[in-house]
């Protein structure tokens, strides 16, 4: 079996491998995909399909030490977690974020405007559209502020003037 290691798409639609960038596609940006080392050439597969293929541009001296390393440390979140948890409602704002417990998390610059569901899983705040998992990110917030986060799963209520 072919040296291969598995990375996460940047936002440019690239993944990285012992120091040399391979382009994966834009759509595929915050998704893992598997890195397949086969002589000279690099695959890249998302979900056991194949994507891409280039000619090998990194050192191949340094190609084992790049399989080995971990993608920063990072967990695999390429589907939503399973677990039942509260999920609310966010716009995201003209720079990108979200927020929740007075607390701002990255959503990205491609979902601006849009709305997303954000939910706070073990000590992790998941922002999803539907079932894709847009971002996963360590807590930021004070957790004694989740319950009045999640207490309006619509968001904030329009405001209405009694005067």
């Amino acid at each position: 079996m072919p040296p291969a290691a598995t990375r996460r798409v940047s936002r440019k639609g690239t993944v990285s491998l012992a120091a040399a960038d391979y382009k994966a596609g834009v759509r595929l940006a915050g998704q893992e995909v598997q890195v397949v080392c086969d002589g000279g050439l690099v695959h890249l597969h998302h979900r056991g399909v194949l994507i891409a293929t280039h000619a090998r541009r990194h050192d191949p001296t340094k190609q084992q030490a790049g399989i080995e390393r971990r993608a920063r440390g990072r967990e695999p979140v390429a589907v939503r977690s399973t677990v039942s948890v509260v999920t609310v409602w966010r716009k995201v704002d003209s720079s990108g974020n979200v927020s929740i417990a007075g607390a701002n998390c990255r959503a990205g610059n491609a979902y601006r405007g849009r709305q997303v569901q954000v939910a706070v899983v073990g000590d992790h705040v998941e922002t999803a559209i539907g079932e894709q998992l847009i971002r996963r990110h360590r807590i930021k917030h004070d957790r004694t502020r989740e319950h009045g986060a999640l207490a309006n799963p619509g968001g904030r209520p329009r405001r209405i003037n009694a005067a």
